[in-house]
């Protein structure tokens, strides 16, 4: 195997394992405040590219903020599902169409959560 597949499966199985308590949300919304969307999401949708930003800045900042340039509250609902599956985060708060995710970084953790 190589070393991606392996970290790829340590994320899933992190992922799988991970559910936030309620006091957690509490104080993940509360870091959303001061934060700024880094990934932008526009017409061309969920791409590859999107995926690739996303999963650096997650990676990096845990919490990450995401702008979806998308009116159809469906649809926008259905992509912000696809985003959290496909890049095993936690959706932390919706607000009109900015979404916050969170997964944890389990080789360095940036975010201290309470029990």
């Amino acid at each position: 195997m190589t070393h991606g597949i392996v970290r790829h499966l340590q994320m899933l199985s992190a992922y799988q394992n991970m559910s936030l308590t309620k006091n957690q949300i509490k104080t993940l919304r509360g870091l959303c405040h001061s934060l700024k969307p880094v990934i932008m999401i526009g017409q061309k949708g969920l791409t590859s590219e999107v995926l690739d930003e996303l999963e650096i800045a997650i990676s990096h900042h845990e919490l990450v903020k995401i702008k979806i340039a998308m009116d159809d509250r469906d649809a926008r609902k259905e992509m912000i599902k696809n985003i959290c599956e496909q890049s095993q985060s936690e959706n932390v708060q919706v607000i009109g169409k900015t979404v916050s995710v969170y997964r944890k970084n389990t080789d360095k953790p940036v975010i201290e959560l309470p029990k």
